[in-house]
């Protein structure tokens, strides 16, 4: 027999063969340590009752399967809940911005066809998208030319924005925004970004340069009006709002010959 000090400071005794019948104990309980992933209860006829009471501690629905069913929850509501909330029913990004490649695609063939009717539904809208494109590469053709005019394209393009905005306003009936205005006249500018591209090759400073430069003056002004006088009924006036765009043209003209 071994003693120990107990914590009321008395000597307590237990015989060797007490142990063993603890060991015993232990595991005729069926607790094992396998046994402790599958739950924290002990359910064993052999306990005391006093041991068992309790909600939940010898349970044998604990043993289910999980299903994967929240209570109160009607089958196939997570499912419906998380494909709502997706992305399907989101509009891609592009279309968020505002940037529409087939109407891009619409707005310069019709400024590269003089012939072409313009299309009101698609002329009609504010997208910068080829506006500052042709102005980037406008100035990009001008300085592989040697000549570093950034500056004067932007602000050339805003003055002559500006000053169609406000006399369109006062030809017309109905109201134009700004950015229609930059718009079309952004787009119109794409014949005299060829004229700036063909300049890198070839000088302008002579009889055939003069010639491009009126024909594509005149190509512009004309498919800028043709938007115009379409887009806000202008029937008859063509050629008053081609007049302001040709002078707006010109200025460009003189930086690409120049």
């Amino acid at each position: 027999m071994k003693y120990y000090a107990g914590k009321s400071g008395c000597l307590c005794g237990f015989a060797m063969g007490d142990f063993k019948q603890y060991d015993e104990d232990f595991y005729q309980t069926g607790y094992y340590i396998d046994d402790q992933g599958q739950g924290g209860y002990i359910c064993d006829p052999n306990y005391p009752p006093e041991y068992q009471e309790g909600e939940g501690v010898c349970d044998p629905s604990m043993d289910a399967a999980y299903t994967g069913q929240v209570p109160g929850l009607a089958p196939g509501t997570m499912e419906s809940t998380a494909a709502g909330d997706g992305f399907e029913e989101e509009l891609p990004l592009l279309e968020e911005l505002g940037i529409n490649f087939d109407h891009i695609w619409q707005k310069t063939l019709t400024v590269l066809d003089p012939l072409k009717p313009a299309d009101s539904s698609i002329m009609n809208e504010t997208d910068l998208t080829g506006p500052v494109l042709f102005c980037i590469t406008l100035g990009a053709t001008l300085l592989m030319a040697g000549k570093s005019h950034f500056g004067y394209v932007y602000g050339i393009s805003a003055v002559g924005c500006v000053g169609m905005y406000m006399l369109l306003n006062l030809m017309s009936m109905c109201s134009v925004s700004c950015g229609c205005v930059a718009s079309v006249l952004g787009y119109c500018l794409l014949p005299m970004v060829a004229l700036s591209a063909f300049a890198i090759f070839y000088s302008l400073q002579g009889l055939l340069g003069m010639f491009l430069a009126l024909l594509v003056i005149g190509w512009c002004s004309h498919s800028a009006s043709k938007i115009f006088s379409t887009t806000l009924g202008l029937a008859g006036q063509q050629l008053l709002v081609a007049y302001p765009c040709a002078l707006l043209y010109g200025v460009f003209a003189l930086l690409t010959v120049f």
